[in-house]
């Protein structure tokens, strides 16, 4: 049986991840606190003891989009994370476990603000923050490991959903406003851009792209994206539309409020579907939804 290391395994993907894999595989789940892999010497030992067939890097330190971070410790412990602990990973995995197959969660993100939309892995990226900055470093660093015979491939992931997703994000925030409306009328729920481009998908699809990845015979670097783009308008509408409200009564934007510096990022994930057969299972209807009421599929 295949042993699967899940590195980030209590976020939304890797909690979705550990289940889906445990269907035939033996997995191993690591997240923060349990192995200091910025340390080279924890994570040789680590590898050494797991010898993982098949690995998945979803570590990453994440902060909220309407929040102003200190840009200078958000680098430092992005580069720790993204980029350190990473490449101490694939170092082991060279030394001691060659055969393995891993899988680096990049971010559409590393877009910025591109220069066409929709984008694919052709888009040059050009980051603005810094998790952005330092998801290209770890896309880089996975190219390098790759040219050096590791089957190493990145996912560039958009925007992905699901009832495990963090109270942070701005669509659990939306999903948790639309309930509350829907138990007290007089509630108001502020959020900073409601003209902001997503494209939003459906987390157990991305999942399933991760793993079609990691077994495809050949790594790359594929975009994982629905294609189609929508408003956090049309979020707020919808969600509050499947609670019997109107949003506008509800909802209220706040223009002082830190905006995304991103630009309306959009992924064709063609190559993805060709050579993987990956397609969405769910629309955006239905994924808000299940957001709702808490179907995980």
């Amino acid at each position: 049986m295949k042993r699967a290391a899940v590195i980030g395994c209590a976020g939304q993907d890797g909690r979705l991840l550990v289940e889906r894999l445990s269907r035939d595989a033996d997995v191993v789940g690591v997240d923060a606190g349990d192995v200091d892999l910025a340390d080279p010497d924890a994570a040789r030992a680590w590898v050494e003891r797991v010898e993982p067939s098949e690995l998945y890097f979803l570590a990453a330190h994440h902060h909220s989009s309407e929040a102003a971070p200190d840009e200078a410790a958000e680098l430092r412990a992005c580069t720790e994370v993204h980029v350190t602990s990473w490449v101490n990973v694939l170092d082991a995995l060279r030394r001691h476990a060659p055969a393995c197959r891993a899988f680096y969660a990049g971010s559409s993100h590393m877009f910025g603000r591109p220069t066409e939309t929709p984008q694919s892995e052709k888009t040059p990226f050009a980051p603005r923050s810094p998790y952005a900055i330092t998801k290209v470093a770890g896309a880089h660093v996975a190219a390098l490991f790759r040219e050096r015979g590791m089957h190493v491939s990145v996912g560039i992931l958009y925007n992905h959903e699901s009832p495990l997703r963090g109270p942070q994000f701005v669509s659990q925030r939306i999903v948790r406003g639309a309930r509350s409306a829907a138990r007290d009328r007089s509630f108001k729920l502020v959020l900073a851009d409601l003209s902001a481009v997503v494209d939003w998908g459906w987390a157990p699809d991305y999942v399933d792209a991760m793993i079609r990845m990691v077994r495809e015979s050949v790594p790359d670097d594929y975009v994982v994206a629905t294609g189609k783009a929508h408003t956090v308008r049309d979020f707020v509408a919808n969600a509050f539309a499947a609670v019997g409200l109107d949003w506008r009564d509800h909802v209220v934007e706040d223009p002082s409020l830190p905006k995304s510096k991103t630009s309306a990022l959009v992924g064709d994930a063609t190559k993805l579907r060709t050579r993987t057969g990956w397609s969405p299972t769910s629309t955006f209807e239905e994924m808000i939804k299940a957001l709702l009421f808490g179907d995980v599929k």
